[in-house]
């Protein structure tokens, strides 16, 4: 009886976000380890599918760097990274495109579909999704000066057509978007995916984004996990080495998407199952959140 009395206190506690988050959208960036593991990838898939049915509004974008990486490889192509950036040429974006729009995009539906979801895939190139420009990534030389690289079909998403989205979620459809963009003249661009589900929330106004990822989110100097991190503070986390390597640009985009009028960012960590419902769910939450 008393797993049961459990049970049902659980569902208590998740009441009051169920009745918060009811309408609202929440943007997830699926990758990193949640994308390759089984159990991870049927939690994930069943976490979306439940949000879905209580009426909360979920748009996944998602990565898939391993993937390309392999193609890649057996296409005898080397890829060359400036910042974390890949540098992509035609060759390369053809490949990128390939893998995120025919191969994983197509994986990512199938999954949620065989669980009992309604996914549809989309491209940034599908109804000009996202417009974008050319990236160039800034990179410091010896003297102190900064130059601006191009690094090929990078881009940056300038434009969201959130109507698109928002055209699905009201046929109670879970859109499922591959960051590959589209320019002016109709070309393709790589982008990553962080930026995009960033961008994607602010144009949604969305009540939460969610990145998930392979670490429990941001930590102090000493291991502690910071549950919460307001945009004042973020400067100088970053400056003192709390916020370091890899996590510096998870944060930005968290920021980037606050300022454009998302209620929380959310840095959660995919490996643990259900995370999702978790985050959302909970009073505690995990992961790190950043507020305005």
């Amino acid at each position: 009886m008393q797993h049961l009395i459990e049970k049902a206190n659980t569902l208590m506690e998740a009441l009051p976000y169920i009745r918060r988050f009811s309408g609202k959208t929440v943007v997830v960036k699926y990758g990193g380890h949640a994308m390759s593991d089984e159990r991870l990838k049927e939690s994930f898939a069943l976490d979306v599918i439940l949000l879905k049915s209580l009426g909360i509004n979920i748009v996944v974008v998602h990565g898939g760097g391993p993937q390309i990486n392999e193609t890649l490889k057996r296409y005898g192509i080397v890829s060359e990274f400036v910042r974390g950036m890949r540098v992509t040429d035609a060759a390369t974006m053809g490949v990128v495109e390939m893998v995120l729009t025919g191969q994983v995009n197509k994986e990512v539906v199938g999954y949620l579909n065989q669980h009992g979801g309604r996914a549809v895939g989309l491209s940034g190139k599908d109804g000009n999704l996202l417009l974008c420009e050319k990236l160039l990534q800034p990179v410091k030389r010896e003297d102190g000066t900064v130059e601006q690289i191009d690094i090929g079909f990078v881009g940056n998403v300038v434009k969201v057509n959130q109507e698109l989205i928002q055209t699905l979620e009201h046929g109670k459809f879970i859109p499922v978007i591959a960051p590959v963009g589209v320019g002016e003249k109709g070309e393709s661009y790589n982008v990553n995916a962080d930026l995009v589900a960033g961008r994607v929330a602010g144009a949604l106004r969305a009540e939460k984004l969610i990145l998930l990822t392979d670490v429990e989110g941001v930590k102090d100097q000493e291991g502690n996990l910071l549950s919460s991190i307001s945009l004042g503070q973020v400067p100088g986390l970053i400056e003192g080495g709390v916020i370091t390597g890899g996590m510096i640009p998870k944060v930005d985009c968290c920021v980037d998407a606050v300022n454009e009028g998302v209620k929380k960012a959310h840095i959660v960590d995919g490996r643990v199952q259900h995370a999702l419902l978790l985050e959302i769910f909970t009073d505690t939450g995990v992961g790190t959140e950043i507020r305005g």
